[in-house]
């Protein structure tokens, strides 16, 4: 049985471009494939999907559903409980575990607020 091959044909417009622009083409196609996936990790998320984050950061069941509470009393809870710790931990110089600690006994969380004031940056 032949294979009836139009791969030729299909590259044709790939054909002149150099290996640099062969690489900038496919990250190209790559952040196209994978931009709407990240937005819908930004609109969408719940209280259990930032516990088991927290859960993989290190932090026990009840470490992670208070935490995740101030993250909803807070309102950055959009931002990501991991990343609120992550944040706050590199802003206060301070290991992570001790800055999530901290963030379950309801300290520096207007520090985590001001982290998140205009964005996600």
């Amino acid at each position: 049985m032949k294979r009836n091959d139009d791969y030729t044909e299909r590259r044709a417009h790939l054909a002149d471009l150099t290996d640099e622009q062969l690489e900038a083409r496919f990250w190209e196609l790559a952040n196209k494939l994978v931009d709407p996936l990240l937005q819908m990790g930004y609109e969408y998320t719940s209280p259990a999907v930032e516990r088991s984050v927290l859960l993989r950061m290190g932090f026990s069941s009840i470490e992670a559903k208070a935490i995740v509470e101030g993250c909803i009393k807070h309102d950055v809870i959009s931002h990501g409980a991991g990343h609120v710790v992550y944040r706050l931990s590199k802003e206060e110089d301070m290991p992570l575990r001790e800055a999530g600690l901290a963030l379950a006994g309801g300290k520096l969380w207007e520090k985590a607020e001001e982290l998140f004031k205009g964005g996600n940056e």
